[in-house]
Parts: C-alpha cells; structure tokens; sequence
C-alpha cells in the first residue's frame, strides 16, 4: 500500500530539499563557468557521476503518491500516473539491474557487520604522490615538499584497505601497502572505519536515483562532503589557501585527531548506512 502526500505537503518537501543542495550545485556551476579547480569541492561531482542537474532532481523515494502532481513537476520519467497523482513504483527499477541490486545489497550488509579499522592514518593520499612528479593536484604545492614527502611515506606501514583509492597508488607505493587489493575482493576488505566507504554512500543513494528519497541523497552527499574535508586536510597537500587547516598525520597528535575524525564519520555513516540498506532491500523485494 502507498503512502499518498497531499499538494501542499509534497511541494513543500520538495522545496525544502531544493534550497538545501542549490548551493552545492550552484557553487560547482559558478566553478566550472570561471574554470576554476577545487581539490575538496570538485570531487563530488568529478569522481561521482551525479551532475548539477542531477541532485536539483527531487522524488520522495518508491511507493509515496503525490497527489496532484503533473508530469511537468518532476524531472523523473519513471513515476506514473495514479489516482489524480504520479506514484514511483518498486516494479519500475529497471530488471536489468537485478544483478547490481542483489550485489550492492549484499555489499552494504555486509561493511555494516563488519568491525570498523582506525589504521590506515589517511596515508592513502600520500601513496598517491610517493615517488612521483604527477600528482594529481598540480595546481596545489605539498606541504613537506617532495624529498620530506616521500620520507614519511617510507617511514609508515600502509595499511589501506579500499581499492578505489589503492588503485590511485603509484607504481612505488602499491607494494608497499600491507594488502594488495583487487576489484574483484571489494566485499572482502570494504569496512566502515575508511573514509571513503563513507563518501561512498553517496553514490549508493544516487545510483537507484530516483527511488532512493533525495533527502537520503542530501544526507549522503553532505557527509561524504565532511568526509572529503577530513581526507584532503589529511593530505599532503597544502590547502590553506582554499581555507583548510592541515591536519597533519606526520605528527602523534595529527594522527590523534585523524583517528578521532575517522570515529565521528563512521558513526555518522551508520544510520545513514542503514536506512539504504533498507531501501535496496525494499526495491529487491519489490521487483521480484
């Protein structure tokens, strides 16, 4: 049985959503329009395929009607018509991604049980510049410099345990970290301790756009943003100048706080982790 939202209540929601992640997409627009790079902001919309135009899209989620509401109000082509209203049904997610249903299911499951690891001391964006001259943000200096850099490199044990960022390592780095990581073992080593399983959740919630509720969306997209701030101020790269404070690992109280802002991402994932497992497992239910 659906849920139905009344005229007034739906525009409402959505309202409130749009004049939440306007600034976001703005900001990226005004960006792009000046040519102007941003290594913490530019990832969202770079590395994560949702554009601007995108996140400005509202749905509140499968199964809610909207009463009222034309096809001229929302920018989704799957909800459909349904007593005087537009209705998102489960059995309108495409069956052709049955199989990235079923995987991504069993993936959230399972980083939600597995115990979370604080050890990788966000050295994974010092082993994408160890040993050399490309980084992958030229238009920022290092702060250490290359030679100090590359020594503290050598000084640590990598301990990263997410492909996506090892896969970034350079030639000299990807052996020296503790395990060699495979796209094919994501589900193995993916946990809920690393900051970009975090940032991750984001794209779980676009991916079943526009069944996932965009305030889930905006949740995501809010910390993963937090989670990139914490994985960049970490970094060996110097971001005063975009009005970041180095948090600097290369020191015992650094990596203190690393840790400590590693803790807080995790528990602020948790929930937020949850409530997708439960819309993935709602739509598989649905489309079977």
């Amino acid at each position: 049985m659906s849920v139905s939202l009344s005229r007034s209540e739906w525009i409402a929601q959505r309202e409130a959503y749009l004049a939440r992640v306007r600034p976001w997409a703005e900001d990226r627009l005004e960006r792009m329009a000046r040519r102007q790079k941003h290594p913490v902001r530019d990832f969202l919309f770079e590395y994560y395929s949702f554009r601007p135009a995108h996140l400005l899209r509202w749905s509140p989620g499968a199964g809610i009607r909207l009463e009222d509401a034309r096809r001229d109000d929302l920018a989704w082509s799957e909800f459909e018509e349904s007593q005087g209203g537009l209705l998102l049904s489960p059995a309108a997610f495409s069956p052709q991604r049955s199989t990235y249903l079923q995987w991504a299911t069993a993936y959230l499951d399972a980083v939600a049980d597995r115990e979370p690891s604080f050890a990788c001391l966000g050295l994974h964006e010092w082993a994408m510049v160890y040993r050399d001259p490309n980084v992958r943000h030229p238009y920022v200096s290092l702060r250490l410099g290359r030679a100090e850099t590359d020594a503290f490199v050598e000084s640590q044990a990598l301990r990263c345990t997410h492909y996506d960022a090892f896969r970034f390592f350079t030639a000299e780095a990807a052996p020296r970290n503790r395990l060699t990581l495979a796209r094919s073992t994501t589900d193995e080593h993916d946990q809920p301790g690393c900051v970009h399983v975090t940032m991750d959740l984001y794209r779980f919630a676009y991916k079943i756009a526009p069944f996932a509720p965009s305030d889930l969306t905006a949740d995501a997209f809010e910390l993963a943003q937090t989670a990139r701030e914490v994985d960049m101020r970490a970094s060996p790269y110097d971001l005063r100048s975009f009005g970041y404070a180095p948090l600097r690992i290369e020191t015992r109280e650094g990596r203190d706080e690393y840790v400590a802002a590693q803790r807080m991402l995790s528990e602020r994932a948790r929930p937020l982790r949850d409530r997708l497992r439960e819309v993935y497992r709602s739509l598989a239910t649905g489309t079977s």
